[in-house]
């Protein structure tokens, strides 16, 4: 469908996509904290979500304060297919992912977590986010560390658990094989281009749902890669 958009059929497409997705941050809500979180660890950390397409989640997490870097990128496949044409197949074992660099003395792995569950991503719909279909939009959480892995896979349990959504969470956690920066044009896309339609309609509420439901973790200021093509 991004695609489409992206080829100039953004007319029918914006018409449908109206129609799929949620319109208002009132649509989204905050899940519960996790019980359990990434110890304590001195330097900047990393950790890599995919959750739908990565204009979205890189937007949402350059407002986010303590995040010192989101890059957009693809993660699950081999270097020789992490380019945008050939991920969008959906047979590469790539995700469209973000590369979140954060400091952990402002802001801790959890609460990315609960961020990127409550606002980011569906964690219920399976190959999928609202308009987008395919493996290369799958809700995955990479780990960098053994003990990211750990908190994400009981953080998912203990969310379930809860029943927080209405749906069995099918957000998968893997060990990150590597990450590839996308392609320049989709850096910082979200900042760069506004009112471009597929982000007025999905991403810019994701962004007003950060503001809304986590006030003291919005930064009206982007924290932008500056990559160009």
């Amino acid at each position: 469908m991004r695609a489409m958009m992206l080829a100039g059929v953004a007319v029918v497409a914006v018409g449908a996509l109206v129609m799929r997705m949620p319109a208002h941050a009132a649509d989204m809500h905050v899940v519960p904290p996790p019980k359990v979180d990434a110890p304590a660890a001195s330097g900047p950390q990393t950790v890599v979500l995919a959750g739908g397409c990565f204009w979205g989640v890189q937007g949402v997490f350059e407002h986010v304060k303590g995040v010192q870097r989101a890059v957009a990128g693809y993660a699950g496949g081999k270097a020789d297919t992490a380019q945008y044409e050939t991920v969008s197949t959906g047979e590469t074992g790539h995700a469209e992912s973000v590369q979140v660099t954060y400091d952990p003395t402002q802001i801790s792995l959890g609460k990315i977590l609960q961020i990127y569950f409550s606002v980011v991503t569906d964690p219920t719909e399976l190959n999928r986010q609202g308009p987008d279909e395919g493996t290369q939009y799958r809700s995955d959480v990479f780990a960098t560390t053994p003990a990211q892995m750990q908190v994400a896979q009981a953080y998912i349990a203990q969310l379930d658990a809860a029943h927080a959504f209405p749906e069995k969470i099918v957000t998968r956690v893997d060990m990150l094989p590597g990450f590839y920066p996308a392609e320049g044009y989709h850096q910082d896309f979200l900042e760069n281009n506004p009112n471009y339609p597929y982000i007025v309609v999905n991403d810019m509420p994701k962004v007003a749902a950060l503001k809304a439901l986590f006030p003291a973790l919005y930064t009206e200021k982007a924290t932008l890669t500056g990559i160009r093509s």
